[in-house]
């Protein structure tokens, strides 16, 4: 029997794993198939980590954690977790996807999220060269440039106005005449005098050199015409989805309280509404979608993961 069970192997399940076997678990295992770090290993240089100064990539920050992390001895399994379940007696069973299954007496699932991509041509060929899902990460390399960004959700107009104060103008592009985001977002975008707003119209190409993006193409929806936008960085939010996969039962219901988007929803102590199973990171209910924020829950969970196994265990 596990102490705890860590599905996911980012920035969250790798801190999840250094707390938890730190203080005090003894048999902790991280389920991660492919090489540990997440979604951030492939991004080509990160300047917002605290204490990190100068050029690193997303790889470079990374690799030192698994180390760390299992240093205390946790222990990493490349094998993917096809469903977490629940026993009668509140012990968890993780169903691996060679036919094998472990008991655990807690679980914290880190399977994340992943942006949905627009679809147009040069999206992947770009991706993390100009094409971008983050503006946090990525708009600071943008100042005083102008940039594009597709969507019309609360996402689009809210990551046009972070980037509307650094980036001399935002070019808002959305296919629709108006926008899907709260009353109150589309006020403020509208109010902004350096984002200019394209609707009825859809990118169906970006393009550019080896240094990256040079600039898209632009289709008028309503009067078929194509037109180029030079612009060196195009920001892309038309909604994530999320890894949650392990939490749907044989019966089709869940393991856990999922709000509308299939988001896990928790508390502050990332604590879901089936006692001893946690989530943390991008899986969940408004999550930052930052390393730094992902690492922090991460600890939370494995913090309370503790207090849950030693009451388990010792009554």
């Amino acid at each position: 029997m596990l102490d705890c069970a860590i599905i996911g192997g980012g920035p969250a399940g790798l801190t999840a794993g250094l707390y938890t076997t730190r203080g005090g678990l003894k048999n902790v295992v991280m389920y991660e198939m492919g090489l540990p770090g997440g979604q951030i290993t492939g991004s080509s240089e990160i300047e917002n980590y605290p204490g990190v100064t100068g050029e690193i990539t997303g790889m470079d920050l990374m690799a030192p954690w698994p180390e760390q992390c299992m240093r205390f001895g946790l222990k990493h399994e490349m094998v993917q977790v096809e469903r977490v379940s629940r026993k009668t007696d509140g012990t968890f069973v993780v169903s691996r996807s060679d036919g094998e299954a472990d008991e655990a007496l807690s679980v914290i699932v880190c399977t994340g999220s992943t942006p949905k991509r627009a679809g147009f041509k040069g999206e992947d060929e770009f991706f993390g060269r100009g094409v971008s899902t983050c503006a946090t990460c990525d708009g600071f390399f943008y100042k005083d440039k102008e940039v594009a960004v597709i969507g019309g959700g609360d996402t689009a107009l809210e990551e046009a106005l972070y980037l509307s104060k650094i980036c001399s103008k935002v070019y808002l592009i959305h296919r629709r005449d108006t926008f899907r985001a709260a009353p109150s977002t589309v006020e403020r975008v509208m109010k902004t005098e350096n984002i200019e707003k394209i609707t009825n119209s859809q990118v169906t190409e970006v393009y550019g050199d080896a240094m990256g993006v040079t600039g898209v193409r632009i289709e008028d929806c309503s009067e078929s015409r194509t037109w180029d936008l030079t612009v060196p960085g195009i920001f892309t939010f038309v909604g994530y989805n999320v890894n949650n996969t392990v939490l749907r039962q044989e019966d089709e219901s869940w393991l856990c309280d999922l709000n509308d988007w299939g988001q896990v929803i928790v508390d502050l102590g990332m604590r879901t509404s089936t006692p001893g199973l946690f989530a943390a990171g991008d899986l969940r209910i408004e999550a930052p979608k930052q390393v730094i924020c992902a690492a922090g829950d991460g600890a939370t969970a494995a913090l309370q993961t503790i207090a849950y196994v030693d009451e388990k265990q010792n009554g």
